[in-house]
């Protein structure tokens, strides 16, 4: 359930901040970093826009995780950077889901300005510039098998913040 709640936070976290691969394997050390089939988030991740980011309040100019890709046990340092349009007050929501294959594990709808606290942010985010450098430390064991997060953020009119996924991110077992 820590992963959950990792993997959860990671896009809940820089999705309205960040501004949170087609196959991660992460106990291959002297693999090449991961990278988005779709139209991919700038930087080293495996982050994919899930809908034309043109008109998005958030627009990320760059996520960069490290390591990429990311290993059980240790930490992953996230830096992201990005402008907001506006100013982004209570009321602000994101859908999260996370899956496991085909399998449902997380399907909910979060308050945003929540959500933050976890990065040392608060609501109202103000309109302009930001970046952010978080450290996540990753559960020693992960279940093997591959993983979806999908994150929908939205202001409190319903305007979208953003919208991201990370596809199957596979984990392998650990021999």
């Amino acid at each position: 359930m820590k992963f959950l709640s990792a993997a959860a936070t990671f896009l809940v976290c820089i999705a309205p901040i960040s501004a949170t691969a087609r196959s991660l394997d992460f106990f291959g050390s002297s693999q090449a970093p991961i990278h988005a089939g779709g139209k991919h988030v700038e930087g080293d991740n495996p982050l994919e826009y899930c809908v034309d980011p043109a008109t998005d309040i958030l627009q990320i100019k760059s996520v960069d995780l490290t390591p990429n890709p990311p290993l059980p046990g240790q930490s992953l340092t996230i830096k992201a950077s990005g402008t907001l349009r506006e100013t982004i007050d209570e009321g602000a929501y994101v859908l999260v889901e996370v899956k496991y294959g085909l399998i449902t594990l997380l399907k909910q709808k979060a308050d945003l300005c929540e959500q933050i606290a976890n990065v040392d942010l608060k609501c109202p985010l103000e309109k302009g510039d930001m970046t952010l450098t978080k450290r996540v430390d990753l559960p020693a064991h992960i279940p093997p098998g591959k993983y979806s997060v999908h994150a929908d953020v939205f202001s409190k009119d319903d305007a979208r913040i953003t919208c991201l996924d990370a596809h199957n991110i596979e984990f392998k077992p650990n021999f």
